[in-house]
Formats: structure tokens, sequence, C-alpha cells
């Protein structure tokens, strides 16, 4: 099945009554999506999902990582505009074929291949919608008391459930809504932070500008495996990619930036709580919090969309609430720690992948994927996915005990010696996308 269809581009949706309040998701995966959204409601969305307390965070983690303000900040730029390019691509894949993200993944790994993907996609989009309910209920926490900890475990689960079973309906809120309460709630951060004097940042956790690099990458593609779960409702390919690139891109840069200021300004070793302690910090913190949920739903729903691929008939609905039932009470049980690891090791795989999806999609495939059930495992996506993969490994395997053992002893057997100015998401991003469109070239001269 042809899946690469010109009529998307047209301002006519597919849908006769796009302007209809009402309209949403279909419930199973055999029936057509409605395409009603525009580049200023991916927009909106994107920018939603990209401010987020996990910037901060994020940012936090590479002003520590580079030990300075002004390299952080260029890292922050570097990283979020590649990964940006990513997350784009990636949005063009579902308003291309109209299919969810791991679905239009069998275009490049066939049917069976694209299980695997899949399965990785769904554990680590039920651990992000966790961590952001840890982080909900966390800063919350932190403004009323820890006797609350539980209820807002269970009402940021709740309310990111009910997002879930409505998804159109809740990009909807976040353009009319949230959008503009979330921007005045960063003017107002960014405003009080800078007010205090800027000092020093610590230098003990210093790794250098291109694992700034990679972090600030793996944020924002993180995102990329969930892209087409939203933009298969794109009226055209052009506000896919622009609306979930620049919206996801800009926000995450200020955000990271934000993170960044907290440390150098604040001296901040808990982010959430400097930024709380500020004059306005708790409203500001507060909206945020509110904002927060919009992650938390994209995860699971997004975990519903895979399933999908594997259980095409599945109501969608019902998918949503169990997964939403499951990130609440392991957000209740579990705790914040290994984010920084977990963020490389969500890179590693996904980098590579969606690096070759773009090379293969624009420059062998020729936008044309098969994206039905019988579509075929190509071994030519694959090799050069585990290749870039290695890479990554080869050149930053991370921090997690045993893992990064194992590859930093791949390296002294091999004799390699990774140079300081190869970050490990670039390594991957060349080496897996440039033998994507050497092989796939090489395989279709052999075709013809």
């Amino acid at each position: 099945m042809a899946t690469s269809d010109p009529t998307i581009e047209r301002t006519t949706s597919t849908v006769s009554a796009t302007s209809d309040e009402r309209v949403e998701a279909p419930i199973v995966l055999t029936d057509s999506p409605p395409r009603p959204l525009r580049f200023f409601d991916q927009f909106a969305m994107w920018a939603n999902l990209g401010i987020s307390l996990f910037g901060p965070l994020t940012g936090a983690l590479i002003a520590a990582t580079t030990g300075s303000v002004w390299v952080a900040i260029a890292a922050i730029v570097l990283g979020c505009s590649i990964g940006a390019a990513l997350l784009g691509t990636s949005a063009v894949f579902g308003a291309t074929t109209g299919m969810p993200a791991m679905v239009s993944l069998r275009g490049l790994l066939g049917r069976r291949g694209s299980l695997v993907p899949t399965v990785l996609n769904i554990g680590q989009n039920i651990g992000w919608a966790t961590m952001e309910i840890i982080v909900i209920s966390s800063a919350a926490t932190a403004i009323v008391g820890d006797a609350w900890r539980w209820p807002f475990v269970l009402l940021a689960g709740a309310a990111a459930t009910v997002m879930a079973v409505r998804p159109l309906g809740s990009v909807r809120l976040l353009r009319k809504v949230m959008v503009w309460l979330v921007l005045i709630a960063s003017v107002v951060l960014f405003v009080q932070v800078l007010l205090q004097p800027a000092g020093e940042i610590p230098q003990d956790g210093v790794l250098g500008f291109w694992p700034a690099v990679d972090l600030a990458i793996a944020g924002v593609v993180s995102f990329a495996p969930l892209a087409a779960d939203y933009s298969r409702h794109s009226r055209t390919r052009r506000a896919a990619f622009w609306g979930s690139a620049l919206g996801y891109g800009l926000a995450a840069v200020a955000y990271y930036t934000l993170g960044v200021f907290a440390v150098a300004h604040l001296g901040a070793t808990d982010v959430i709580a400097a930024l709380i302690a500020l004059p306005a910090g708790a409203v500001a913190l507060g909206i945020l919090l509110v904002d927060e949920v919009d992650e938390a739903f994209a995860n699971v729903y997004s975990t519903t969309m895979s399933i999908q691929n594997i259980a095409p008939n599945l109501d969608r609905r019902v998918v949503a609430i169990c997964v939403g039932a499951l990130a609440t009470l392991l957000a209740g049980l579990l705790d914040f720690g290994q984010y920084q690891s977990f963020l490389f090791l969500i890179g590693s795989v996904f980098v590579p992948l969606f690096a070759v999806a773009a090379a293969d999609f624009l420059m062998v495939s020729g936008r044309r994927w098969d994206v039905s059930d019988t579509a075929r495992l190509r071994w030519a996506p694959v090799v050069a996915w585990a290749a870039g993969f290695i890479a990554y490994q080869l050149v930053y395997p991370g921090t997690l005990p045993g893992w990064s053992a194992f590859w930093l002893g791949v390296d002294a057997a091999i004799g390699f010696v990774p140079p300081s100015w190869l970050g490990s998401s670039v390594a991957a991003i060349v080496v897996s996308g440039v033998l994507m469109v050497l092989l796939g070239r090489a395989g279709t001269r052999s075709r013809g």
C-alpha cells in the first residue's frame, strides 16, 4: 500500500467538518484519522510539551556537565536544533502516512520489524509518564507539604488519563488556554531568576561540551517516537514539521536555559525548590504544574498508539485508562533516581533510529512507505540503526552500572579512544544516516 498522498498538502481537510470542536481521534487503528490540526494548533501543543518542569532539571544537568553558562547555552541551542530537526521530520511521517509513529515505522522496518521499537517505545512512554507524575507530585509537595504527595499523584494521573481519552480535545485546550498562561508564568520565572546576582557553577561534574549537546538532543528526541501520533491529524506536512520543530525546539531552548540560569544565579542544587522560593515563584510553578499534565498525557496516549500497532482493534480509550492507572501506581511507588542515565540510554536507541528513518524517508524511499500489515522487513535500515547505536555506545556509553563497563571494555578491546570533540549523538546520526543512504541507494540500484 503506497501511502504518500499529495492531497494532504492542500488546505482542504479530509474531514468535512474540521471546524467541529467535537471531532476526535479514531477509536481503533483501522479507522481513518480526521485532519483538523493547523500549524498553530501543533505549534501550541508542542510548545506546551516543551514548557516543562523537566526543562530546568535538564538545563541544570547541562550546566553541571559544561561548568559554564555560555558553553551550556551553546550546547543547548545546538542540541535542541538537531533534536528539533529529527522531531519535525518524525512528524512528517504521520502527516504523510496518516498512521501513528510506530505503525509508520513499518515502512522502515516492516510489520514485524516495527515491533522492536514499538516494545521499546511502550517501555519508555510508561517510564516518561511515570516520571512526569513524579515531578508534578514532588513540585506540588514542595509548595503545600509532603502529606499531599499521594493526592497529587492520583490527581495528576487521573487528569493525564482523561486527556489521553480525548486527545484532540486536549490539543484544543492547550491551544486556547494553557499556552497563554504558561507564557506569563515563564516570563515571571525568567525575570525573577535574572534579578538575582550571578555566581560560579561548580566544576566537579564537568564532562565537556559534547556530552551536554547529547543531553539536549536526547531530551528533544525523546518525543520523536510520539510525533506522528499527533501529526497524523495535521492538514499539511509543512504544518506538521514546523509546528513540532519550532514549538518544541524553542520551548526546550528556553526552559533548558532557565535551568542553567537557576544554577548560576540561585546556586541551586534543587532547581524546583529554588524556583518556588522566588517572589511569585510558587504561583508561576503552580501554573506550570497544571501544564505539566500534558507531558504525562502525551506519553499515556502514545503508549496506546504503540499498543495498537500490536493489537489494532483494541479500543484506545480502554488502553489509555489501563496505562494511566499503571503509570500513576508506579509514580506513587518509585523515586527520581538515574534521570541523566535514563536520558542517555533513550537517546542511544532512538537518535540513530530516527536518523535512519529521516534519511530513508527523504533520500531513499521518496516519502513513500508501505505501512500495511504485509510490509516486509528491510535489512538496510536494521544494519544502519545497529551501526548508529554501536557508534553512540562507543563514544559515550552512559553511567549505568554494568552497561557502561561493558562498552568501555569494547573500546579497550578494539583500541578506540573517543576524541573529545565528538559527541555520541552526532556520531550516531552521521553513521546511521550516511549508512542508510549508501545501503538504500545500493539496494535500489541492485533492484533496478
